[in-house]
């Protein structure tokens, strides 16, 4: 949304034209430091290319494509002509906002408008306010809009009656961000209606931050319930007169008598027939061509098209929408927000239907008045196959024997027993040389904008805050201007814009491959990645459709693109050919909750689509093929498993403590301080680990002290007396942030990151901690420094903290605060000693000490498996901190992957830590997993791993046990 604060807007200007008009407009973006002076000319010449008037006395001025140059910041400035101008076009402006874009951000902001638009007597309003905060309202405050999409549909749902697919409705709505807790509640406790026609109704209008409607249909085609079918569940998130619309389209389907057809149906399906598509309804699909999508210009030509028809012309985006607009509405066709490579499905009605869709399809299709390319793809591709381009033969993949179990790495907890659905390398057949180099040039640069047009959709739509950070990472490595010149170089040598970008993504590639880093040899696979999504594109490469029955997932490895897609309420289990336990796939496995195997070897990809595979996540085994005796006793195993988390959960607000009462605190680790309310009602006692990073990541530049405040008030109040603990800014040159650019080092995650970053800009550090004690106001706070290597960096951090503590009145700041380190780098654990008369706590982060200690970069595809914190070095190191920390009275706690590791938890235990921080999926199991010992059993088990001389036989003997 569109935000806008105080020193935004200008207020009471004067201009006698528009000229004038837009020269205090640049000024006003020089003066803020957004721009330098000779922006001025690029908002005059965007303006002779044609008028950037909006609508309702608004207009949003911007530079040309040329003028970004002289775009410092990314920025908004918004002026009031109380007075009017007039326009070139005729047309009276009482508003500019005036935009500095380094990119396309103008679009999006285009966008956030439209709302605007739709309102009587804002241009009056917006005249006569007088005030920045009236200003702000009228612009940044769109009116709720009902939610109808993919993303609130939860079909062949395997229910028993519609109170479970009511409950499997609410789910999905609060997935997708549309309710909360309260909400689910309340649909927990009522009764469905019948509606008739096989179609029922669940509503409630408590705990709605967005009216929506869930819809769930049964995987059981002829479920009945109380004498009457049961072919569609509707949940509505009721709200206001908001909701209206989707009651609406209930109602059409209740009249069109389409509820029979519901069962069955694909998600696409679904959608054209709750957007009102019957069988008297023609349609048409076509994608768009135009560059930036469907911005002003394009949207105002196709409107004029649709207005020539005899009859009215609706349409749609297709991923993922059941909302029909009227093509004859430039507001409603804009606020669509279709991007090149999207398909529109256009609708309509009577005896002349077909013509008018080919008219406004054809005039798509042209462009709508601009130039236009082909669209020469766009598809995630995932595996990919270099001998297509090498035109070398891989030996045939030995199958894996049947009802036979296979070992790989354990990555994501749970058992999952269903067919499998092998996506195998894909081959990018192309040309190695071309003859005109210009034109390859060109194809390359499309293809590149197509592959950010993707990330961009897909961070939007990212399921999980570490999807989204992972895909933004994407989006820097596609932008990487040393990537593009060497792969323009390569094509200026008489290579394709195919092979010039490969031999560009390997290069970079092994060159990290080649440094002896979990970070580098990460960035080498998410490189790659990138690189595949270009190649997709100008390939038109497509992935084969998933199955509509639930799945087991195959795949050479799964990258933070493929989870974006993957449809959770399909998707039983993952296995890969590669990664490791710490990896990306198994890190986003486990955030979603979807058991998972990885690293399991290549002959999985010869595996059979649709043949029986039981997976086991904990123990990392698989079974192919399994027999009918074996699938008995998974099946029971997996019912008692799923009764065990049944009661883990019921039991999930009862305190964290062993067998005989020993107490262990339970917390979260978040990337979000939005997830915090779902980490309470999951049964969290507190937060463990907050990764502040997202904060920073999702601005342009640094945000201010009341911004941090707010972000971390909302999770301050959500734990309502629970302890935050909160880890200062850690990034640096393997996590960069755009405005912190660090220089490039060969090993940056043994470089300047963390703590030493931050004290390299203490301004930054103390907006922070400001903010952080300003945010806790009688709130239990503890504030957690990353990678500290000894006392020095710790009292350098310090003494920033204590001015702050002595500035701040006590009542405007927390009081119940502590300082302490994160334990990563082996230094810190063998100097713990020295740091544990300092600090007030220490929390091990095992990931990296694990990586650390071990000298194994968690993302190598070969040596991961054996990056296990179970090792007896890594082990010692956690005993010499608790002891150190126990000395002097203070806690120690650990928030790394292995404090959910069902088999670690005795052993951390029993070692003396004092507090576990976890996924929130991961709290209720962990809490039951602490009741199933006792302190004495804990201590033995300490006793026999650090007797051990591996990990292998840590785990062995601990099992054995």
């Amino acid at each position: 949304m569109l935000t806008l604060g105080p020193d935004d807007i200008l207020l009471d200007r004067h201009a006698g034209d528009w000229q004038a008009a837009l020269d205090i407009a640049a000024k006003a973006l020089a003066d803020a430091g957004l721009v330098e002076a000779e922006y001025r000319d690029g908002l005059h010449a965007r303006e002779a290319q044609s008028s950037t008037y909006l609508g309702n006395a608004i207009a949003i001025p911007h530079g040309t494509q040329e003028s970004r140059q002289h775009v410092k910041h990314t920025g908004v400035r918004v002026l009031q002509f109380p007075k009017g101008v007039q326009w070139h076009d005729g047309q009276t402006v009482h508003v500019l906002v005036t935009i500095a874009a380094q990119n396309d951000e103008h679009l999006d902001i285009l966008r956030q408008l439209t709302h605007v638009l739709d309102r009587e007597g804002v241009a009056t309003e917006l005249a006569h306010a007088s005030s920045a905060a009236e200003v702000a309202r009228l612009l940044s405050k769109p009116p709720l809009t009902a939610r109808l999409d993919a993303d609130t549909l939860c079909i062949n749902f395997p229910a028993r009656d519609p109170q479970e697919l009511a409950l499997a409705a609410s789910a999905r709505l609060r997935q997708s961000g549309c309710v909360d807790n309260a909400f689910i509640s309340a649909i927990a406790g009522t009764q469905p209606q019948w509606l008739g026609k096989g179609l029922w109704l669940t509503s409630y209008a408590r705990g709605v931050t967005q009216p929506a409607l869930g819809v769930a249909t049964p995987a059981d085609t002829s479920l009945e319930h109380s004498g009457h079918p049961v072919h569609a569940l509707f949940c509505l998130a009721a709200s206001g007169d908001a909701h209206r619309p989707l009651l609406e389209q209930i109602i059409a389907v209740l009249d069109n008598g389409e509820s029979e057809s519901l069962v069955g149906k694909s998600s696409a399906q679904l959608l054209a027939i709750l957007a009102g598509e019957t069988s008297n309804t023609q349609t048409r699909r076509v994608r768009v061509l135009n560059p930036h999508g469907l911005h002003a210009r394009p949207a105002k030509q196709l409107v004029q098209t649709a207005r020539a028809q005899p009859m009215p012309v609706n349409v749609r985006l297709e991923e993922g929408s059941a909302t029909n607009v009227s093509a004859a509405s430039l507001t409603k066709v804009i606020g669509l927000g279709a991007r090149r490579g999207q398909w529109l499905v256009f609708s309509a009605e009577g005896e002349q239907a077909s013509a008018a869709l080919e008219a406004v399809a054809a005039a798509v299709e042209d462009g709508l008045g601009e130039k236009v390319t082909p669209f020469d793809g766009g598809f995630d591709t995932i595996g990919f196959d270099t001998s297509a381009a090498a035109n070398t033969s891989k030996p045939a993949i030995e199958p894996l024997a049947a009802d036979t179990p296979h070992t790989g790495v354990a990555a994501s907890p749970g058992l999952a027993i269903a067919p499998v659905f092998v996506i195998r390398p894909l081959q990018f057949d192309y040309l190695e040389h071309a003859s005109d180099p210009e034109h390859e040039i060109s194809r390359l640069k499309v293809a590149l904008k197509e592959g950010a047009a993707q990330l961009q959709t897909l961070v939007h739509n990212a399921p999980g805050g570490e999807v989204a950070d992972i895909l933004s990472m994407h989006e820097e490595m596609l932008d990487d201007p040393e990537l593009h010149h060497a792969a323009i170089d390569a094509i200026r040598e008489g290579r394709s814009a195919e092979a010039g970008w490969w031999d560009a993504i390997e290069t970079a590639a092994h060159a990290q491959e080649m440094l002896a880093d979990r970070l580098l040899a990460e960035r080498a696979a998410d490189l790659r990645d990138v690189g595949r999504r270009v190649l997709g594109v100008l390939c038109d490469v497509q992935l084969p459709e998933p199955p509509d029955h639930p799945y087991i997932l195959v795949m050479d490895d799964i990258g933070p693109s493929d989870v974006a897609r993957l449809d959770t309420s399909r998707v039983r289990g993952l296995l890969t050919v590669r990664g490791g336990a710490t990896a990306h796939s198994a890190i986003l496995a486990r955030a979603l909750g979807i058991p998972a195997v990885v690293g399991a070897g290549e002959a999985v990809m010869a595996l059979h689509n649709g043949s029986m595979m039981v997976l086991d996540g904990e123990r990392g085994r698989i079974t192919p093929q399994p027999s009918e005796e074996r699938l008995q006793r998974a099946e029971q195993q997996l019912l008692e498993q799923q009764q065990r988390e049944a009661d883990a959960w019921e039991l999930r607000f009862e305190q964290a403590q062993t067998r005989d009462g020993h107490r262990v605190e339970v917390a979260a680790n978040l990337g979000n301080t939005a997830h915090a309310a779902d980490a309470v009602e999951r049964g969290a006692e507190g937060v463990g680990l907050l990764r502040t990073e997202f904060l920073f990541m999702a601005y342009s530049s640094a945000p201010d002290l009341a911004t941090q405040i707010a972000e971390y008030r909302e999770a301050t109040d959500a734990l309502d007396g629970r302890p935050l603990v909160a880890r200062t800014l850690d990034v640096g040159g393997d996590k960069p942030l755009p405005y912190w650019p660090v220089p490039q080092e060969d090993n940056p995650f043994l470089g300047l990151r963390g703590i030493r970053l931050a004290l390299t800009q203490p301004d930054v550090l103390e907006t922070q901690l400001r903010a952080l004690l300003m945010a806790a106001v009688n709130r239990p706070l503890r504030i957690m420094l990353p990678m500290v290597k000894d006392v020095a960096e710790f009292r350098a951090a310090k003494t920033i903290y204590d001015r702050l503590l002595s500035e701040i009145p006590s009542h405007e700041r927390a009081t119940d605060v502590q300082l302490g380190v994160m334990i990563e780098v082996p230094s810190s654990a063998l100097l713990a000693p020295t740091l544990a008369k300092e600090v007030d706590f220490f929390s091990i982060g095992t990931n990296d000490l694990t990586q650390y200690t071990l000298a194994i970069d968690r993302g190598h595809p070969e040596l991961s498996a054996q990056a296990d914190g179970l090792h007896p070095a890594v082990l010692r190191l956690i005993q010499m901190t608790v002891d150190a920390a126990h000395a002097q009275g203070k806690w120690v706690g650990v928030c790394g992957e292995l404090a959910s590791d069902a088999m670690a938890v005795p052993v951390l235990v029993g070692l003396g830590v004092d507090e576990l921080s976890v996924s929130a999926r991961q709290i209720p199991l962990v809490k039951a997993r602490l009741r199933e010992f006792d302190l004495a059993d804990a201590k033995a088990c300490a006793e026999l791993a650090l007797s051990k001389a591996t990990s292998d036989e840590v785990r062995d003997a601990l099992e054995a046990r």
